[in-house]
């Protein structure tokens, strides 16, 4: 599913292109057809992201919640004032590349047909944003989504000071091994599978290391790093977390396969130490990690 970087994002794409204005709301599917009806005409205020969910605010102070999930994937289009917009879900490649909003934006007309299971279009006077495949879509009230996101933990791309002790907090209070922490949304918002295996490969640490054994100081630093990290991945619209020494194209941006230290990369040497990189699972997901370095 889409980390984090990739939904802060989404955020920041809606702000842009339907901040404060009034739209029409309707789900095509049939499935969201309540909850359009109460989004229906009104105001899209603010669009914020808390990991991997999105919560765009109304004018009547109800929200449209949306986690895409594994399969979830929005589409744009629109005129001219759309421009930059991007596609963003699955179907994706290798570090989350994004797509160029549908349409073409010097001959928009409206809206397109509808094509295939639609749960939500919204549509303002200059374009839509369609979305599919979402694990969660709902309307709520500012309640439940003060509720929602009460159950997850800090997100690093909020960049507040009192998330990196909350953090450490979270993590240290924990046997689990530190692998599978990371990916708990409860300890740690919108960290996926290649932030995971990139930290903590950058990090020097092993994916089984308990919580509660790793130091203060290490988890610390392992706040930093992911923060810098999926701070790039906002900047760059794609998932980098090794440097331009190791491109072969140098500033021009990494070629397919040089985008990462192990995510991937199973069997392959790595790129420190030459050690063949393993894959194995933890938690029902794929793990690369390289034992040389790792341990």
């Amino acid at each position: 599913m889409p980390e984090g970087h990739s939904v802060h994002r989404l955020a920041r794409q809606f702000q842009d292109v339907f901040g404060g204005s009034a739209l029409r709301v309707s789900s095509p599917q049939g499935r969201f057809a309540a909850g359009a009806a109460l989004l229906d005409g009104q105001i899209m205020v603010e669009a914020t992201a808390h990991g991997k969910q999105l919560f765009l605010r109304f004018g009547n102070e109800l929200y449209l919640h949306v986690h895409l999930g594994l399969y979830g994937a929005w589409d744009f289009g629109g005129d001219e004032t759309f421009r930059g917009a991007s596609s963003i879900g699955a179907p994706r490649r290798i570090g989350e590349r994004e797509s160029a909003a549908s349409g073409d934006a010097a001959t928009y007309a409206g809206p397109p047909d509808p094509v295939g299971a639609v749960r939500v279009r919204l549509v303002s006077d200059h374009g839509w944003a369609d979305l599919r495949g979402a694990s969660t879509c709902a309307a709520i009230t500012a309640a439940e989504a003060d509720a929602a996101r009460a159950k997850l933990g800090p997100d690093p791309l909020h960049h507040l000071p009192a998330d990196r002790g909350e953090f450490i907090a979270r993590l240290l209070r924990r046997k689990t091994a530190v692998g599978l922490l990371l990916m708990d949304q409860s300890v740690l918002a919108g960290v996926g599978n290649i932030y995971r295996a990139e930290v903590l490969f950058r990090q020097g640490i092993d994916p089984w290391t308990p919580g509660n054994t790793i130091s203060p100081e290490a988890a610390g630093l392992l706040w930093d790093d992911t923060v810098a990290a999926m701070s790039d991945g906002v900047r760059d619209g794609r998932i980098i977390t090794t440097p331009p020494a190791l491109w072969s194209g140098g500033e021009a941006g990494p070629l397919d396969g040089e985008a990462h230290y192990v995510y991937q990369r199973a069997g392959q040497d790595c790129r420190r130490c030459g050690t063949a990189v393993a894959l194995t699972e933890i938690g029902a997901r794929k793990l690369y990690w390289c034992p040389g370095c790792q341990n």
